[in-house]
């Protein structure tokens, strides 16, 4: 049980240490955009997006011990996993690529897909679908500072 535990945490971390390793100095560039109010400094990227990657892994760890029917969980965890992959994408096309417009739309195809993972999650524990509302909360900011940055650039 312990195994799995490190390997539902370190997944996501991983994933998003793989995105930060292929986007490095990215944030020296995103920092001479024009930002919109209430943008953070760059530190707090990293700081946010590691705390939200252990609580989506303890989300899945949740998910995957249950008492559920397996099907249910497949369904939850593969959900889990497309929505993890997007993720993994996003950085690549806003900060590096710089398609902050097609950026915005696929941060929208990832809102769709973690409220989809958020209730397959809640409907197997409640708890695992609860560890993913402040993800659900970052992405909203995440897309208002993607538009802004959209709009302003």
């Amino acid at each position: 049980m312990r195994k799995a535990l490190i390997i539902c945490l370190l997944l996501p971390l991983a994933v998003g240490g793989l995105a930060a390793a292929l986007t490095q100095g990215s944030m020296e560039h995103f920092a001479e955009l024009a930002q919109p109010p209430l943008s953070p400094p760059g530190w707090v990227f990293p700081v946010v997006w590691s705390a939200l990657y252990l609580l989506m892994g303890a989300a899945s760890f949740l998910v995957w011990k249950a008492d559920a029917p397996q099907a249910e969980k497949t369904r939850a965890l593969v959900l889990y996993g497309v929505q993890l992959a997007t993720n993994f994408a996003w950085p690549l096309l806003f900060f590096r690529a710089g398609l902050y417009g097609f950026a915005l739309v696929w941060l929208a195809l990832l809102l769709f897909l973690v409220i989809e993972t958020a209730f397959a999650f809640g409907c197997i524990d409640r708890r695992a679908a609860w560890l993913l509302t402040p993800y659900l909360l970052w992405l909203l900011f995440a897309a208002y500072l993607n538009a802004g940055v959209w709009l302003l650039n």
